[in-house]
């Protein structure tokens, strides 16, 4: 068994860039900002950021288009998947996206609505829940 999920509670860096591909399917990219704070050996305090690339399909990229801006706070769930390729000059290069299956905006007006499913991922859920009474911990 393996498991490749990731929750991430960020900030959007920059407004979504939305697409439209074949068939009418939508699909957002942006970037996400989280924020680790410490303390340092010094006693100063230091934030860590880290970027990460989002990647977000049909229903959930729709919802993006019309609500996600820069700033946006939001909670993302989803999958971690890696894309290697081969630039102009020859040097490989890799992009590390987060595809996300779970959107909900965080924020100032929080709903019901706001929380999206891809009609894919909760089927996927649905059957991974009905089979959790097996698992021995």
């Amino acid at each position: 068994m393996s498991i490749n999920k990731v929750i991430l509670v960020g900030n959007v860096g920059k407004d979504p860039e939305i697409r439209y591909i074949e068939g009418g399917i939508a699909k957002a990219r942006f970037t996400l900002a989280t924020n680790e704070n410490y303390t340092n050996k010094n006693g100063e305090k230091v934030t860590n950021t880290e970027w990460h690339n989002i990647v977000l399909w049909r229903n959930l990229a729709e919802v993006c288009e019309k609500y996600v801006k820069k700033g946006t706070q939001l909670y993302i769930e989803g999958r971690i998947s890696t894309n290697s390729w081969t630039d102009k000059d020859g040097n490989k290069r890799n992009t590390v996206e987060i595809i996300g299956n779970h959107m909900q905006l965080l924020g100032s007006r929080p709903s019901a609505e706001h929380a999206v499913h891809n009609e894919e991922a909760v089927n996927e859920n649905n059957a991974v829940a009905e089979g959790t009474d097996d698992l021995p911990f």
